[in-house]
């Protein structure tokens, strides 16, 4: 295995990229790729700031979101390497939580995989809105007592005994971060720096507004907004909030996490620094600890999907495992993954909502020898997709209906006096190729939905009683 296997790729992967971003309407993104410990690749794309249409590069500053909770959950396996707390212990031993029960309390290691039972309760979220003047819900959340009070009175909301059921849960990253400062009695945001920043020579990585301040190469995070079908792109603010650090508040550049990437792939060691002094802890949050079927949204993989601490897990990704995370402040996004043992990995951010998963992942199957076009689902699915889109006419044009793609469905559409409707397609079967669908009736009926395509391409599309041929 070769970067040269990537070289081939690369101009196709760019077009991937800037077509993504087009469509999912990211001003700006920067992507950095890893192999035996050194960037082979790393550009930026588009303008970290359309205001003066400065452009992305790979040092760029981005909100990596959720992607910060790797490094939280590390900060807890070092502090548990020294001693001074177990992954085993209850949350209620360092934080007043009173969720749970006694016999069977929930605990720092249930955080870490959000198993603890506890669905979202909505704390980051009001977190991030309040500090973009979006005042829609006035919950009590400005001071820890008021975090702890919102908590631990959402006791009938725990849907699972701890262990048993994953939901991912910010406010147990949040609480995480409380823990770590009260073993190590340092603040959250200085310990990252000190324990794992610091020597990971990611110096201008930070969670702190008057330090970005500072820096010349940084994003301006967007909301990209849709109204009557029109997207508008307005610039936001990163939450620079206590609640936010723990679960999604680190800022850094892809070419510092690749950095991060190469001592998670190499027993924790970078350079000459270590980050944690037993492989087996790296182990343990490369571990596959509860599955989860929700992930496939974000990643789309048809293998075993699952949680470690702060990473997500793919069991099986081309016979390997595959260690990932998203991350999203909803103006602000990154994405890591890397296959530790061929020792490849991926690190990618934008200053819009989401990252183009599917595309980056592209990268290391391309690094694998893999045509990433015939190995990664997306692609053939949404060539499938694009091809049934478009306006459809029965005999002589007596009915028109059109098919188009929102979001990751098909929808039929029609403003016809006697088929008036706009309904999603859902698939009959996991397998678009089939071209079979159906479509719910207010009565919650189905009725079924065919594609049928001929040896030289043209389309047919039936509906009920209706065969209509795509123009």
């Amino acid at each position: 295995m070769s970067a040269g296997l990537f070289e081939k790729f690369e101009e196709k992967f760019e077009n991937l990229v800037a077509s993504e971003m087009t469509k999912a309407n990211i001003p700006g993104a920067s992507v950095a790729l890893l192999k035996d410990g050194q960037v082979i690749y790393a550009r930026g794309f588009g303008a970290r700031s359309l205001k003066d249409n400065l452009p992305a590069t790979p040092q760029t500053l981005y909100g990596i979101g959720s992607c910060t909770k790797s490094f939280t959950a590390l900060a807890v396996m070092q502090l548990a390497e020294q001693g001074k707390l177990d992954v085993r212990d209850p949350v209620g031993k360092y934080l007043p939580f009173k969720l749970g029960s006694e016999d069977n309390p929930i605990t720092i290691h249930h955080l870490l995989t959000h198993s603890s039972g506890i669905p979202n309760l909505g704390g980051a979220e009001t977190t991030i809105t309040r500090m973009n003047d979006i005042y829609e819900k006035f919950i009590p959340m400005s001071s820890f007592e008021d975090l702890m009070l919102h908590i631990n009175s959402a006791s009938e909301e725990v849907a699972a005994k701890p262990g048993k059921r994953f939901f991912y849960l910010n406010e147990g990253y949040t609480l995480l971060g409380e823990i770590v400062e009260k073993v190590s009695k340092l603040k959250f945001e200085d310990y990252i720096k000190e324990k794992i920043l610091n020597p990971l020579k990611m110096s201008r990585s930070t969670f702190l507004k008057e330090e970005l301040e500072k820096d010349a190469d940084v994003m301006t995070p967007y909301f990209a907004q849709s109204k009557e079908g029109t997207v508008k792109v307005t610039p936001a603010v990163h939450p620079f909030h206590k609640f936010i650090y723990a679960p999604g508040g680190l800022i850094s550049s892809v070419m510092e996490l690749t950095n991060y990437l190469t001592a998670n792939m190499n027993n924790g060691v970078f350079e000459d620094a270590r980050i944690l002094d037993s492989s087996s802890s790296l182990e343990e949050m490369h571990k596959f600890h509860i599955e989860d079927e929700s992930l496939r949204s974000y990643y789309g993989i048809p293998a075993r999907l699952g949680y470690g601490y702060g990473w997500a897990i793919v069991e099986d990704f081309l016979g390997h495992k595959l260690v990932c995370h998203s991350g999203s402040t909803g103006m602000s996004s990154a994405q890591l993954s890397f296959v530790p043992d061929l020792k490849i990995g991926v690190a990618a951010a934008a200053n819009a909502g989401s990252t183009p998963e599917p595309v980056l992942l592209s990268a290391l199957v391309s690094l694998m020898g893999k045509d990433p076009m015939k190995e990664i689902p997306f692609f053939e699915i949404q060539k499938k997709l694009g091809m049934l889109e478009g306006t459809y006419e029965s005999y002589k044009g007596m009915l028109k209906i059109s098919v188009v793609k929102k979001g990751g469905l098909l929808y039929l559409e029609s403003k016809e006096k006697f088929m008036e409707m706009s309904a999603p397609l859902i698939p009959e079967t996991e397998k678009i190729e089939d071209f079979k669908f159906y479509i719910i009736y207010e009565t919650g009926d189905k009725m079924p939905v065919e594609f049928v395509v001929s040896p030289s391409g043209k389309i047919d599309l039936y509906v009920e009683r209706n065969r209509l041929h795509k123009l």
